[in-house]
């Protein structure tokens, strides 16, 4: 414990101007030894580790946590502003965003927390930052995983084409009616209470996170940069062949944590991850579901920082 820890407002926004857009970021403990980022799920912010961050914090932790673009309090571009919004994209983000916010403050290697798509984002950060890159905490992992023997071969034409038809699918979906329908008919609690096996922290402060970037104008062009931008990831941007990367340095400790009642990316897939590379450490959580961070924030806590107390790779 560092007996030197200030309370301290863990939501407080800190605006970084990244290639012209604002993101929004919290840190507390700023000046501890060892620094953390905190990476949130789809449709979630860095508000979602709120019982998380002080934790780690009171245990000479420098506790970031980031909102990617396109969620929570950072900018909402569109396909004419950026392109596409998919893993490489955020990575590049946390990429930057160590580089000019920790750098200055702090040389340690990074740790890397993730629930979900902030999973994936932070394998893609490992594979590209390995020698910067403490270790991955992974709750969980998502994306398709395939055999790390079994190659993936495409037609360049079929792939060009596919691309295409999935931009203007996406372009004339009517996600901006998805959207105002999902914040008037209650679509968010229903999908709130299918990630949450434990209904307890599904509080008033949740679905504020959740819903009030929704609500902005600017969130269903985001969202379709998103939908573009995930569909058409090229192969080396898909967790199969970011996990088959790092296996073959294995200079990053992975560890999953996963819900035995994961209802969004089920248990099976956690285990076939952990048999496909043996490097890579599950730890299951009974009675949790997709969120386990804020499910049980005490038994996520705890494995977590077990794993980092026991490190090698500082």
């Amino acid at each position: 414990m560092n007996p030197n820890f200030k309370e301290e407002n863990i939501n407080y926004p800190n605006y970084w101007n990244w290639n012209g857009f604002k993101i929004c970021w919290s840190v507390i403990g700023e000046e501890n030894k060892i620094p953390i980022i905190f990476l949130h799920g789809f449709g979630a912010s860095r508000k979602h580790w709120r019982n998380n961050l002080e934790y780690f914090a009171k245990r000479n932790c420098a506790s970031y946590s980031l909102d990617l673009i396109g969620f929570g309090d950072s900018d909402q571009p569109g396909i004419r502003q950026i392109g596409r919004l998919n893993n490489e994209i955020w990575c590049n983000q946390v990429k930057d965003f160590i580089a000019q916010v920790i750098r200055p403050k702090n040389s340690g290697k990074v740790i890397l927390i993730g629930n979900s798509l902030g999973s994936l984002v932070a394998l893609t950060c490992a594979v590209s930052l390995e020698d910067q890159i403490a270790t991955v905490i992974a709750s969980p992992l998502p994306d398709q995983i395939q055999e790390k023997n079994k190659k993936i071969t495409k037609n360049q034409l079929l792939k060009k084409f596919k691309d295409r038809f999935i931009t203007i699918f996406f372009i004339f979906f009517p996600l901006e009616i998805i959207l105002f329908l999902i914040t008037k008919l209650g679509v968010i609690r229903l999908g709130l209470n299918y990630a949450y096996f434990k209904k307890d922290n599904i509080d008033h402060e949740l679905i504020d996170l959740v819903i009030k970037p929704v609500l902005r104008s600017t969130s269903a062009r985001s969202l379709r940069a998103m939908c573009i931008g995930m569909s058409s990831r090229d192969e080396k941007f898909q967790a199969s062949y970011l996990l088959r990367k790092l296996s073959a340095s294995k200079k990053v400790p992975f560890l999953l944590i996963w819900g035995d009642k994961d209802n969004f990316i089920p248990l099976f897939i956690g285990k076939k991850i952990a048999n496909f590379y043996r490097w890579v450490k599950l730890k299951i959580v009974s009675d949790s579901g997709h969120c386990i961070h804020d499910e049980d924030p005490s038994v996520f806590n705890r494995i977590s920082y077990e794993w980092i107390r026991d490190l090698k790779t500082f």
